[in-house]
């Protein structure tokens, strides 16, 4: 097998992917090929990851490159990560110009007029990568981790039907945080569904797999007191927090407003709305399901948002020390060992093309549903109709992708203005034209295409 990382430079990808990769004997004596555009970030991956299959004699090589064509020939798989810019620079203009304009988006990175502009800049760039494989490697399967994952995969998808293109996130991890402590069962005895949009995505079912007893039920009956205790943050900043300066510790408590006892409910008051109205559970936090929704700027807690937003990106930018371990973090491997196995088991979230999966969505989006991983790849599991409400919340946002992906790929600014006046994040009209202007203007490195 060839494997090829792309934006392997990227220290936390790159050691994650490639500890991932070292972690299983299916793909022992496999070639991994690190690509990416930072030839000296490249450089010190490629040294740490040689010198680690040396400690650990793995049955691996490992080599980089610059040069795409080269990365590419031979390749049996692709993971890519990819970003393009100063991400934080980039993402808080998204955000926070649409806002200078009376747009009322809740974060501004996936949906809304900020992941508008976030997939007009980061598609082309992934284009170019595809394009690449399907003259060189057209066999091969491409699983991409970048956001914001619906337009990318359905842009794609669009551009390059043929494409062996999947798109994985991790958000489906939250329902493995969240089940067992709520309904007190361990996660190895739990059956759960969702479907949706990535990032705007709900539980359909949930199950004991020992007795086949339906659980939500119970899901709805404790789901709320369990979240008003949610201790996920307050861990998250405990584990940030262990071992650093009282100078470090004074940054964070001031980058999170009033600390820990903020995440306590911050983040999910959609997910409580949702509950209470539709009966369905979120399979994530307020701050990614409401980019997607015109009323949830009136329902969400946009301090604990901001303050989780200022937490994260500090988080991201301290030094941390990224090393490889032997550990499957990321369910790409296992996807991998299930197409070369024929192991035909089911995946609980993976992005394809829709083509009926959901019935009540178009053929033509990108959709976040379980699938079988089998030697002919992956087939969509065939999933309940929708409760009606939940689906009208999903049609109502495909348009904007619709024309965000025509945009893309015919190079045009009208669409764009028509993908913003499709949104219902979108109750402004006169200052759109201007809006979009000034944010191709701001951003001519990437968004100069349009015309």
């Amino acid at each position: 097998m060839k494997i090829v990382l792309v934006g392997a430079g990227s220290a936390q990808f790159g050691y994650g992917s490639l500890g991932d990769i070292f972690s299983s004997k299916v793909l022992e004596k496999s070639e991994i090929c690190l690509l990416d555009i930072n030839e000296e970030s490249l450089h010190e991956v490629l040294q740490n990851a040689q010198a680690f299959i040396e400690k650990h004699k793995l049955p691996f090589t490992v080599k980089a490159t610059t040069d795409r064509k080269k990365a590419f020939k031979g390749a049996d798989f692709i993971i890519s990560s990819i970003e393009v810019g100063d991400r934080f620079k980039l993402w808080e203009e998204d955000w926070k110009v649409p806002l200078q304009y009376g747009i009322h988006q809740v974060y501004g990175e996936n949906g809304g007029p900020g992941g508008v502009f976030h997939s007009l800049r980061i598609v082309p760039p992934i284009l170019d990568i595809v394009k690449d494989a399907m003259e060189i490697c057209p066999d091969a399967y491409i699983f991409n981790y970048s956001n914001p994952m619906t337009a990318i995969c359905t842009t794609v998808k669009r551009a390059y039907p043929e494409a062996k293109f999947i798109g994985l996130c991790h958000e489906i991890g939250w329902l493995n945080s969240w089940l067992p402590p709520m309904l007190n069962i361990k996660i190895e005895d739990i059956y759960f569904k969702a479907t949706g949009l990535n990032h705007f995505s709900c539980m359909l079912e949930v199950k004991n797999k020992k007795t086949g007893k339906d659980l939500y039920p119970e899901v709805l009956e404790k789901a709320e007191a369990f979240f008003l205790h949610d201790p996920g943050y307050s861990d998250l900043l405990d584990k940030e927090l262990a071992g650093k300066s009282g100078e470090e510790r004074e940054g964070y408590e001031k980058a999170t407003s009033s600390g820990k006892s903020r995440y306590e409910w911050a983040d999910k008051r959609i997910v409580q709305f949702m509950l209470k109205n539709y009966k369905l559970l979120p399979i994530t936090n307020d701050s990614h399901f409401g980019e997607y929704i015109g009323w949830a700027w009136d329902v969400v807690d946009h301090r604990g948002i901001l303050d989780f937003f200022d937490f994260y990106k500090l988080s991201l930018r301290q030094n941390v020390h990224h090393e490889i371990q032997l550990k499957t973090s990321e369910r790409v491997v296992p996807i991998i060992e299930g197409i070369i196995g024929d192991l035909n088991y089911e995946e609980s979230a993976v992005n394809l093309l829709n083509n009926g999966a959901i019935k009540e969505l178009p053929d033509w989006i990108a959709v976040e549903v379980p699938a079988m991983i089998h030697k002919g790849g992956l087939t969509p599991i065939e999933l309940p109709d929708l409760q009606k409400g939940y689906a009208s919340l999903l049609r109502s946002y495909c348009g904007v992708y619709d024309l965000t992906a025509e945009a893309i790929i015919h190079k045009k600014r009208e669409y764009v203005i028509q993908a913003m006046l499709a949104s219902p994040v979108v109750h402004h009209a006169r200052c759109i034209e201007e809006m979009v202007d000034r944010m191709i203007s701001r951003q001519r490195e990437w968004l100069g295409y349009l015309q």
